[in-house]
């Protein structure tokens, strides 16, 4: 049997799309550190408790920190990559219906408010298929049923793979220098590139600027830095290129739509 296979059986990824009309429900600590590539025919709604998660479909790497959560619409390829074994997964997988609201439609990250987090923990006990018409199954689809209506805001919390072998040593260059100041013309100058054709390259292959791609992957390595505490908001600032505190809360602001401080507060509720 295959790593896949074991993987796949010991989190029972097969048995999600076993009962096509259940809404499957599986809590358990990750206990590895890498789920690989599968799909599945439900939507999944993944809220993780104790790390960050990072999510990689085909086209994208997504990154969930604490408080958040991510819809995976049905089919879509993934895998699912914690910074820890002692993360602790919850997840519901939803049938998908005819004339859905277009939310479910697209995958993305959003934060989890107190009465969606009271939910979530409300199906602390569950496991396995939540059969249609039981209470159980009512209550996890009255979470699927508000998802539209609160969740507004779908976070960048995600980086588009580069598809480019020049763009991967450019991208890996980066994540080694987060804290230095780079400027854009000594960037293309380094790897032989002019201004304007890197730019190009940038847009083509991630569909955003350099500013842009940097700016989220500096934000990212704020969050990793910030729930380790092991370090104060002014010290992450400058370990991730920030001289002034200020400019950098504004930027996580921009982000997150909460404060450093603020992001902490929430962190440190799912611990009561």
């Amino acid at each position: 049997m295959g790593l896949s296979e074991t993987l796949e059986e010991k989190y029972y990824i097969k048995e999600v799309d076993t009962d096509k009309k259940s809404i499957y429900c599986h809590h358990d600590l990750m206990g590895e550190l890498m789920i690989p590539t599968h799909k599945h025919e439900k939507a999944q709604m993944l809220y993780s408790e104790g790390g960050i998660v990072h999510v990689t479909t085909e086209t994208k790497t997504y990154f969930l920190p604490a408080r958040h959560f991510i819809w995976i619409p049905g089919g879509i390829k993934h895998s699912i990559h914690p910074n820890s074994e002692h993360v602790m997964m919850r997840n519901l997988y939803f049938p998908i219906d005819s004339n859905e609201d277009s939310f479910y439609e697209k995958e993305g990250i959003y934060p989890i408010n107190d009465l969606l987090l009271q939910m979530m923990l409300f199906t602390n006990r569950w496991n396995g298929n939540l059969e249609k018409w039981s209470r159980n199954f009512s209550i996890a689809n009255a979470i699927k049923a508000i998802l539209p209506e609160i969740c507004l805001t779908n976070l960048p919390l995600s980086l588009p793979l580069p598809k480019d072998v020049r763009l991967n040593k450019i991208i890996s260059y980066l994540d080694k220098n987060l804290g230095e100041i780079i400027l854009f013309s000594d960037l293309a100058n380094r790897f032989g590139f002019s201004e304007r054709s890197l730019y190009r390259l940038f847009q083509k292959d991630l569909g955003m600027s350099f500013i842009q791609y940097f700016t989220i992957r500096r934000i990212l390595k704020a969050i990793e830095l910030l729930l380790e505490k092991k370090l104060s908001v002014n010290e992450v600032a400058q370990v991730v290129g920030y001289n002034s505190v200020p400019t950098f809360s504004n930027t996580f602001f921009k982000i997150l739509g909460q404060r450093p401080s603020d992001y902490l507060k929430g962190v440190e509720i799912l611990k009561k």
